[in-house]
């Protein structure tokens, strides 16, 4: 298969000339041209264009436009254009159109309105892509083929009839029989034994709560549903066009879909990301989704598909990004490890659903701030082959599993907890403190890592269980926090202690959950003996924390220590003098154990402390003066030092800044200012020319 990127990173966007007269596309390449595109997307939604009617295909305006690009020399990622249907599906085929859980039948009139595993909507996208794969699958400007787009951004959950069989089929295929369901499922529970699978339907709206494992299971389903329609068109393109990668857009933390079961199917991981220009934190967000998207592949090259210029359309104030913002983001998606940067989209859209979302040429065109960044950045990029398909090296690893996101979030637990929130605070407090990470599912061969944190790893299967104690035992630090392995993978209690095999890792067990009553109080609501109510946050005790004291929130658990050494107690409350922090020497390395939650500056405070015993060590390169975050990640022989915060900071770092030519040390870094240093004694590149904007 050829590659699927340039000797230069890809950039440029969504092109869609069918929203413009034809006369324009001239005058869109030759702008690209001066912005330095080399890569659009184009087709994404363009299916009622390709196919006015069914069977009836128009190619003659997709002719014109990729001929138009390829003379200018820029290449295309083409859509399968399955993403949008055509009126005329739902009005030839209704039953192809989605079913919400309380039965509502969704209408056209956006976008995304199928239901995967509707036989009409995938009949027809398979013969639309063998059609665009036969005709261009030739065709010089073609780089990649784009699958679909953005699976389950509107509905990653349809509970149809035709979604039922197909559930059913799943269920057929995990279980074998209908007695492994019963068991997996716990139906001696409220009455709920199925004699057949017959019998068994998607979690639709019920009484009450409904059967726990059904829910994860039609969670896996659905993600796995979606996998099927992208893997229907990718056999399409590979069995015509073999040599052609294909990718399809992730969406960050997403949680519809479980990215780890997609990724091996995938040559090469696509993001979209659109940080909150109005959120302080928002660099730091997204460095969250960069690397995830990095360690779904393995480490290799991604693509950001998405981002905006400035502007979205999607929030309730829809800020634009201050000065150099747009810059700065994208320079940490290529930190990070992306070969490419687009944007949605090229031209900002003059009428429909998102005219007032962005463009990288803008409605008051090129005399734009928005522009002359646009440009700016295209020419920085062009000098930044050196990092192309360049690994990072990552200190550490992060468990995510979606399994666990899914899980956590069903109503019926001790308290109602949003994954993100709880897994987050840990990411970023190893990105301030510089450290660079993995994200894994657990499962894996951990022992390449200093430090492997899991957080709230609440379905933990066996194999998640033994690559923690693995880790631990060859050289690792490996933190657990507070409730994690709680479950099975079919949601089944770890009896006598709970955190099954872990308990031997740590040296612990837990005898009951506590948690915080002001994490799940209700108005009115009043406790049988209030004297012996835990209050809604709970103090910690122990030399790691900072100043010798921190807070837990929320959640607490009562430990029972068998032969770890305690770090850090509990004060007040029920839990008084209770293990809130523990510790245990494991082979070569050492495992801890998190009782509680923290707030962010203990989070922070336990996080150097795991640097530390890892022997992680992080050399500043910046005075430190900042009210903010100042990013430093090396990636391809370059150290990129970005600013997010409000302040300048003074950089100290030997080498040269690439846009300069001039000493790094010294120069100071303004607010959403990027540096790419060259080490000393490295040949580098020619300083590239700034431009004010």
């Amino acid at each position: 298969m050829r590659s699927a990127f340039s000797s230069t990173p890809w950039y440029g966007g969504d092109y869609n000339p069918e929203q413009w007269p034809e006369e324009m596309w001239g005058e869109d390449v030759r702008l690209m041209k001066s912005a330095g595109v080399n890569l659009a997307t184009v087709g994404v939604f363009s299916w009622a264009m390709l196919e006015p009617r069914e069977g009836q295909y128009d190619f003659g305006w997709l002719d014109r436009v990729l001929e138009e690009l390829h003379l200018g020399g820029v290449r295309v990622d083409l859509a399968t254009a399955t993403a949008s249907p055509p009126p005329w599906l739902s009005h030839s085929y209704p039953e192809s159109l989605p079913v919400t859980a309380e039965g509502v039948r969704l209408s056209p009139g956006s976008r995304q309105a199928y239901c995967p595993s509707s036989p009409a909507y995938r009949a027809a996208a398979g013969r639309l892509v063998r059609a665009l794969a036969a005709r261009y699958g030739d065709h010089p400007a073609l780089a990649l083929w784009h699958i679909n787009n953005e699976y389950g951004c509107h509905v990653s959950r349809c509970y149809c009839d035709e979604s039922a069989s197909a559930f059913r089929r799943w269920l057929e295929w995990r279980y074998g029989d209908i007695d492994g369901l019963n068991q997996a499922w716990s139906t001696a529970f409220w009455s709920q034994r199925y004699a057949s699978f017959d019998e068994v339907m998607p979690p639709r709206v019920t009484p009450a709560y409904g059967n726990p494992t059904q829910l994860l299971d039609f969670d896996r389903f659905s993600s796995d549903e979606l996998l099927a329609c992208f893997l229907a068109e990718k056999a399409i393109l590979r069995e015509v066009t073999p040599d052609v990668p294909v990718t399809t857009n992730f969406m960050g933390l997403f949680r519809g879909i479980d990215y780890w079961t997609w990724a091996p199917h995938v040559d090469v991981i696509s993001d979209d990301l659109y940080p909150d220009p109005a959120d302080p934190d928002a660099a730091l967000k997204a460095s969250m989704a960069r690397d995830l998207m990095r360690s779904l592949g393995r480490g290799r090259p991604w693509l950001l598909m998405e981002q905006a210029t400035s502007a979205v359309n999607t929030r309730p104030q829809n800020a634009p990004k201050a000065a150099g913002q747009m810059r700065a983001l994208s320079y940490q998606a290529l930190a990070r490890g992306a070969d490419g940067i687009l944007f949605f989209q090229w031209r900002q859209s003059a009428a429909g659903a998102e005219k007032f979302h962005s463009g990288m040429l803008p409605h008051s065109g090129t005399d734009t701030r928005v522009w002359r960044e646009v440009k700016q950045l295209g020419r920085e990029l062009r000098g930044l082959g050196q990092v192309m398909g360049e690994p990072v090296p990552a200190h550490a690893a992060t468990v995510l599993d979606w399994h666990s996101w899914w899980a956590i979030e069903q109503r019926g637990l001790p308290v109602h907890s949003t994954y993100l929130a709880l897994i987050a605070p840990w990411h970023a407090a190893l990105t301030r403190a510089g450290a660079v990470v993995d994200f894994v599912h657990g499962d894996e061969d951990l022992t390449g890592y200093s430090l492997v944190v899991a957080p709230n790893m609440f379905v933990a299967t066996e194999a998640q269980l033994a690559a923690l104690d693995a880790a631990a035992y060859a050289g690792s630090t490996v933190l657990v926090t507070a409730q994690s392995a709680i479950v099975d993978e079919s949601l089944r209690v770890r009896l006598n202690g709970y955190l099954g095999g872990l308990q031997e890792t740590l040296g612990l067990w837990i005898e009951e959950f506590a948690p915080l009553a002001g994490a799940w109080a209700r108005p009115g609501f009043v406790p049988v003996r209030p004297e012996a109510t835990i209050a809604p946050t709970i103090e910690l005790l122990g030399e790691l924390l900072p100043g010798g004291r921190a807070t837990g929130v929320e959640w607490a658990e009562v430990v029972r220590v068998r032969d770890a050494e305690v770090k850090a107690t509990f004060v007040g409350g029920a839990l008084d003098g209770l293990p809130a922090l523990t510790r245990r020497g494991t082979g070569k390395g050492a495992a801890w154990y998190l009782a509680t939650r923290l707030e962010p500056d203990a989070v922070a405070a336990l996080v150097q402390t795991m640097l530390a015993e890892a022997g992680i060590a992080i050399t500043p390169v910046h005075d430190g003066t900042t009210a903010g975050w100042v990013e430093t990640v090396r990636r391809g022989g370059l150290t990129f030092v970005i600013n997010h915060g409000d302040e300048p900071v003074t950089l100290a770092i030997d080498g040269t800044d690439l846009h300069s030519g001039e000493p790094a040390s010294g120069r100071v870094l303004a607010p959403q200012e990027v540096a790419a240093v060259v080490p000393p004694g490295s040949p580098g590149s020619s300083p590239m020319k700034q431009v004010v904007v």
